[in-house]
């Protein structure tokens, strides 16, 4: 698994999980977000900054958001759509993209595959990630008019 923070400002740098690792709460918690995304995101954007995630249950678990909702500027946690992936712009605008340059060659392994993943993310044009977060509030919108449901098809 890998993990990333995007803005307008720039973007983090990857941040892999070990195969096995079972990403509950506390790991999230105290390895991803308090020793890697977090200090990377205040790096890059500075103590301003608005923190995004998904629905997923280490995202949604009462210490994380307690945890996200005391050292984030401000945190879009407690209202995400549960049906809504769309409002993920890694999701639907980013990974999509990164993937596809990936894949342009054939993967050797697990070590070559990251290396790919690094490499492409390097040379990741922020123009995109611009694009990306510049969506973002016509797709609230859309989730907004289809009532939490998909809407990916709408963008």
């Amino acid at each position: 698994m890998v993990s990333d923070g995007i803005s307008s400002l720039g973007r983090t740098e990857l941040i892999f999980i070990d195969p096995g690792v079972k990403i509950n709460g506390s790991y999230y918690q105290s390895t991803l977000l308090r020793q890697h995304l977090l200090p990377a995101i205040r790096s890059t954007s500075g103590p301003f900054f608005t923190f995004q995630q998904d629905n997923a249950p280490a995202h949604r678990a009462r210490e994380t958001v307690a945890l996200l909702s005391a050292e984030t500027p401000d945190f879009i946690g407690q209202h995400w759509s549960p049906n809504s992936p769309d409002l993920n712009l890694v999701d639907y605008a980013i990974w999509g993209i990164l993937q596809e340059r990936v894949y342009r060659c054939r993967i050797r392994d697990v070590d070559h595959l990251k290396e790919r993943l690094i490499d492409e993310w390097h040379h990741f044009d922020q123009r995109i990630i611009d694009r990306a977060v510049g969506q973002w509030r016509r797709c609230l919108c859309n989730c907004i008019r289809e009532k939490g449901r998909h809407f990916e098809h709408q963008i």
